[in-house]
């Protein structure tokens, strides 16, 4: 029987913190960014986008095309709290969870919707509730794969809801520009637009005749999506948590310098900014990055590893600062970011094996998992594990 995947997809989800923060700028132009040459939109709203302002656009081109744009430099550790408010929302509807970045989720409610008379006012009333409860709006796609899922979630926003049976492939996705298929990136979708591939339909086409030519473009990749936009895909709802691997700041500084005292100040602000961050997300890491970026637009990027995996401000700034250091030149520099990198969970860190630890309890260890790894091949599924696996699969709620 087939498979009940909810894809839900926060609406604007940093400028919709912001404007829970300040309601004053609710239904106005805004973009989180930096102002300045260097300065890039990270997302905006959808008023924004009425002008034509888009994720990834140089800001000085969005003032351009919308002059009364509200620039927010972004409050992150506001994003992660709401993001984990999100998250443990949808966790009362089903365990079955896979967070793919801070304002997205895949929700396999298969089991959850078994015997629920309606079923679309059911997730209807999820939609409502978080909205009602977290301020936060989102779209929800419903399938029976994960891709069809995510595409019904993109299919209307603000707060829509759009279901996607195999049937309704035609009707719903082929219209589309082949841009908006989920997996085809910028590089990508020129190729296929050179080659008369302009809709999805037009892919379908060629996937259902077996172009060569199609093939070539994809390479291992066709077969995927040939599953895809067939309605076969991957249904699997993996439970392992979003795990982010870095988290960094950076700024544009308000005129060019080459002053340390200057730069100095702007690294200990991020240094601050990336140290909250992890905190937030209970990660630590074990490589701190500094980047900067001249006048020229020329971009230096120094990193080093630290001996003990941190999120502690004072060791985060310490080690950028002798980066900066190292690193200023006679050059003007107009940005500088701080990123810590390598992340992991405290209770994941692995201290590494020195001349004093006890080598046979180590040994030990080693042949116990391999042991069981061998049981749970023998009997065909995960019953067996570790007291250490134990306890980190009831920390992230994995059964």
């Amino acid at each position: 029987m087939a498979k009940v995947i909810l894809h839900i997809d926060l609406n604007a989800f940093f400028v919709r913190c912001e404007e829970l923060l300040d309601p004053s700028i609710k239904g106005k132009p805004v973009i989180i960014g930096h102002e300045g040459r260097a300065g890039i939109v990270s997302t905006c709203s959808y008023e924004a986008r009425k002008y034509g302002v888009h994720s990834g656009m140089p800001t000085f081109q969005a003032i351009k095309l919308c002059p009364n744009l509200i620039i927010i430099h972004g409050h992150y550790d506001l994003y992660s709290k709401k993001s984990r408010e999100f998250i443990n929302f949808v966790k009362r509807y089903s365990s079955i969870i896979e967070q793919a970045s801070i304002d997205e989720c895949f929700v396999d409610m298969s089991e959850a919707l078994k015997g629920v008379k309606d079923p679309l006012g059911y997730i209807k009333n999820i939609q409502d509730s978080l909205y009602k409860e977290t301020g936060l709006m989102c779209s929800i796609g419903v399938a029976s794969t994960k891709f069809l899922a995510k595409m019904g979630s993109d299919y209307k926003k603000p707060m829509g809801i759009t279901v996607i049976r195999r049937k309704d492939i035609p009707d719903i996705l082929y219209p589309l520009p082949i841009e908006s298929f989920f997996g085809i990136g910028k590089k990508t979708a020129p190729k296929l637009r050179a080659m008369g591939i302009n809709t999805i339909g037009d892919l379908a086409k060629r996937i259902e005749n077996n172009d060569e030519a199609t093939k070539q473009v994809f390479g291992k990749f066709y077969y995927a999506i040939k599953d895809w936009i067939t309605g076969y895909g991957s249904d699997v709802v993996e439970t392992e948590p979003f795990d982010p691997k870095s988290i960094g700041n950076s700024t544009t500084f308000k005129f060019n310098t080459n002053n340390f005292d200057i730069i100095k100040e702007y690294v200990r602000d991020l240094s601050k900014e990336v140290s909250d961050r992890a905190k937030e997300a209970n990660k630590v890491g074990s490589t701190i990055q500094l980047t900067l970026k001249d006048s020229d637009r020329k971009v230096i990027t120094r990193s080093k590893k630290i001996d003990k995996a941190t999120n502690d401000f004072q060791v985060i700034f310490d080690v950028s600062l002798d980066l900066l250091k190292a690193n200023l030149s006679s050059k003007l520099f107009r940005l500088a970011g701080v990123t810590l990198q390598n992340l992991i969970d405290p209770i994941d860190e692995v201290i590494q094996m020195s001349i004093f630890d006890n080598y046979d309890e180590i040994q030990d260890e080693c042949a116990a998992k391999l042991l069981i790894g061998e049981l749970n091949r023998k009997m065909n599924k995960a019953v067996f594990k570790t007291a250490a696996d134990s306890l980190r699969d009831k920390k992230y709620g994995i059964k």
